[in-house]
C-alpha cells in the first residue's frame, strides 16, 4: 500500500504557522523554553518569537511561570471532544448570545466543561473599547471559570469527590486537600441557590464573569454561558435589572433547544464528562 507523504514540506508554507507550531514541538518535547532557546532555534528575532509566545498563552496553548519559563499549556494537552452535537449547540444558541452582548455591552462566551477542564467553544466580542477579548478556543480549569463553576454545581458529591478527589485528580495534578474541598463544594451549594457563578480574578488578572447554565428543555445541563467583564464593571452586572436580562436570555436558549438533536433525556456524546 502506498504511504501518505505527510512529512513532505507544502509548496507554499505560512511561516508564521510554522513557526508556531514549531514552538508548540519544542515545549513538547522539551518541557520549558525561554524566548531566547525560541529565537534561537527559529532564526528569528527576539521580539518576534515574544509576539509569536504570547499569542500561545492567549490561546491556552502556552503559560509562563515567574522565571519566564515557558511551559506547554491546557488547551495543548486537552482532548477532542469526539462528537459534532456542539455544532448543533452553537447554532441554536448564538442568536441569543450576540442579543445579549449587544445589551449588556460586555463579551459573552459559550462554553462546555469536559472533566476538570472549561472549553470556550464561542465568544461574542463586546464592540466597547474596554472590554474582554475573544476566549474561543481557550481551556481554563472549570472550578475557577464562571461558567465551569456553574456546571459543576450541577454534579452530586460523589461525582466531584470523583474529579477532585480520586486517583485520576491525583496522576493530572487536580487533587484537592480536606479544606480546598470542603471549599469547592460549599461555593457550589451557593451557585446552585442564586442560579448563577461567579468569578473575580480567578482565571486573569483584571477579569471578572458571570456564569449562568444552559439546560435542555427537559431540564438537563448541556452547556454554560458566561458575561466577562473587566473587573471594575462586574458589580454593575450583578444588579436586579442585568441580572433578569441574563436569567432570560437563559431560558431563551431552553427553548431554543427544543425540537433539536439535543432536545433528549441524554444525547449520546453530549455529556460534558470525560
Amino acid at each position: 500500500m502506498k504511504k501518505d507523504q505527510i512529512q513532505q514540506k507544502p509548496p507554499y508554507p505560512i511561516e508564521s504557522v510554522d513557526n508556531a507550531l514549531r514552538i508548540l514541538q519544542m515545549m513538547r518535547d522539551e518541557g520549558e523554553v525561554r524566548i531566547t532557546d525560541v529565537a534561537t532555534a527559529l532564526g528569528v528575532a527576539p521580539s518576534t518569537a515574544h509576539r509569536l509566545m504570547a499569542m500561545l498563552i492567549y490561546r491556552g496553548f502556552a503559560i509562563r511561570d515567574d522565571s519566564r519559563h515557558y511551559s506547554a499549556g491546557p488547551a495543548l494537552g486537552a482532548a477532542a471532544i469526539g462528537s459534532s452535537w456542539t455544532k448543533t449547540l452553537k447554532v441554536a444558541v448564538e442568536p441569543t448570545l450576540e442579543i445579549l452582548s449587544s445589551r449588556l455591552a460586555e463579551t459573552v462566551n459559550l462554553i462546555v466543561r469536559v472533566g476538570v477542564s472549561a472549553r470556550f467553544l464561542l465568544s461574542i466580542e463586546s464592540s466597547t473599547l474596554l472590554r474582554i477579548g475573544d476566549r474561543t478556543g481557550s481551556v481554563l480549569p472549570a472550578r475557577s471559570a464562571s461558567g465551569g463553576k456553574v456546571l459543576l454545581a450541577f454534579e452530586p458529591l460523589a461525582q466531584l469527590e470523583r474529579l477532585y478527589r480520586g486517583k485520576s485528580a491525583e496522576l493530572g495534578g487536580d487533587a484537592l486537600g480536606d479544606e480546598d474541598f470542603a471549599a469547592l463544594v460549599a461555593d457550589m451549594a451557593a451557585i446552585r441557590r442564586r442560579g448563577y457563578a461567579l468569578n473575580r480574578e480567578e482565571t486573569e488578572t483584571g477579569v471578572a464573569a458571570i456564569g449562568f447554565p444552559i439546560l435542555t428543555p427537559a431540564g438537563r445541563p448541556l452547556a454554560s454561558f458566561s458575561v466577562a467583564t473587566p473587573v471594575g464593571r462586574l458589580e454593575r452586572l450583578i444588579t436586579p435589572q442585568r441580572l433578569e436580562l441574563m436569567f432570560a436570555a437563559r431560558d431563551d436558549m431552553t427553548e431554543a433547544l427544543r425540537g433539536t438533536t439535543l432536545d433528549t433525556p441524554r444525547q449520546p456524546g453530549a455529556a460534558t464528562e470525560v
